[in-house]
């Protein structure tokens, strides 16, 4: 292993560069551990369609040039964001064709920091359905399995910021992304800091001070993101937006997030400084960079921008982030909770303490994991944030 003292320290400005959920397509890799979160997406369809129904559709003419444009905003690199840019896609061929116009042409961008894996996502497109004259039927759309109907782009960069130019996208959708925080508030490390996060490597159970700094970067963090939509999106265009929320009016009380990266996470990296193998000082100037708002942390961030009409903002149930075929295996459940964690986190410990000792943080996490099986299962529970927000056509 190697020694403490040669372990990368990554700072705020690099979190940019590094961030990304577990490419490849091995045991612990983003696109083979995010099983609960397609079964979270399709529990929250009926949502999405609501909001694909408010956007306007813009030159219904038999001879529409311009095509209508979708992006998702941290796609990630599994199979779940080309599925729901599929639906979003044939759900506006459809209101197209029930007014008796023919659909556009369609453009698809793909858009998360320049770390993901781009790579395993393109492997996953399907071929593209090719029309030359123009756009696609339902009845292409549906008789050409395992094609796409849309042109794909992948587009790097945070989400932060401007990625697009003005008045360009029809549709936005994000899912499970807006809780990563562009960085971890500089005060959660500076142990001279109130807010500074001693022994502890999240915010779940940390002191008000440090939760208030997370919350200060969120809500620092969707303004932005805001801001940067109301001069992408096109006029009457729509933004379904879904992240990791929490129930309880204490911030300090991280939910289901608090569960994931607040207990046997921490305990694991506990075990490290107890067994030598890291530092205490180590352990305290990692922080995992989620915040689980409340709905009121995230409806005063939409408000105060005031450019969206708000149709929907409200808590949902997504259940369990653990996906199992033998709830009555708690070592089927303790890798699974190890994988899920590694899955989203992994990244981040590699390039902290390096691919051995993140071994061994993993391999701890699921020992723990395996002995609290049946606990995890009933209690692990998601919640999510989920905005439904419309462009208006003027202002």
């Amino acid at each position: 292993m190697a020694p403490m003292g040669d372990n990368v320290v990554v700072s705020n400005i690099e979190l940019e560069k590094l961030l990304s959920m577990k490419g490849g397509k091995g045991e612990s890799s983003y696109a083979n551990n995010s099983q609960a979160q397609a079964m979270h997406a399709k529990s929250m369809l009926h949502l999405l369609k609501e909001t694909l129904d408010r956007v306007q559709l813009h030159g219904c003419s038999d001879d529409n040039e311009i095509p209508f444009v979708v992006v998702d905003l941290g796609c990630s690199c599994g199979n779940n964001t080309i599925n729901v840019v599929d639906v979003i896609i044939k759900h506006i061929i459809k209101r197209y064709e029930a007014l008796g116009f023919n659909p556009p042409e369609f453009s698809a961008f793909f858009s998360d920091l320049p770390s993901n894996d781009f790579n395993t996502l393109f492997q996953l497109l399907p071929p593209h359905l090719s029309n030359d004259n123009g756009g696609v039927s339902m009845e292409e759309c549906l008789a050409a399995n395992n094609h796409r109907s849309y042109f794909a782009a992948g587009v790097p960069g945070s989400f932060y910021r401007r990625l697009f130019p003005a008045r360009s996208v029809d549709v936005f959708h994000s899912a499970f992304s807006l809780h990563w925080l562009s960085q971890v508030p500089e005060c959660v490390v500076e142990k001279r800091s109130s807010a500074y996060n001693k022994g502890r490597v999240f915010i779940h159970g940390a002191n008000e001070s440090t939760a208030n700094a997370y919350k200060k970067q969120f809500q620092r963090d969707l303004a932005g993101f805001l801001s940067a939509r109301c001069v992408e999106m096109k006029r009457g265009g729509s933004m379904f937006l879904v992240c990791l929320g929490r129930t309880s009016v204490d911030p300090t009380d991280q939910g289901g997030a608090g569960l994931l990266f607040g207990t046997h996470f921490q305990d694991a990296w506990d075990d490290l400084v107890h067994e030598g193998l890291i530092s205490s000082s180590k352990r305290d100037s990692f922080n995992i960079p989620v915040y689980a708002p409340s709905l009121q942390d995230f409806k005063e961030v939409v408000e105060e921008n005031g450019s969206f009409v708000i149709n929907k903002i409200e808590v949902f149930k997504g259940g369990s982030p653990l996906v199992v075929n033998k709830p009555d295996d708690a070592i089927e459940v303790g890798k699974a909770f190890a994988n899920s964690c590694k899955s989203v986190s992994g990244v981040l410990v590699d390039a902290f303490i390096g691919d051995k000792l993140s071994e061994e943080l993993f391999l701890r996490v699921q020992k723990r994991a395996t002995a609290h099986a049946k606990v995890l299962l009933d209690q692990l529970q998601f919640f999510h944030i989920v905005a439904s927000l419309s462009f208006p056509q003027s202002q």
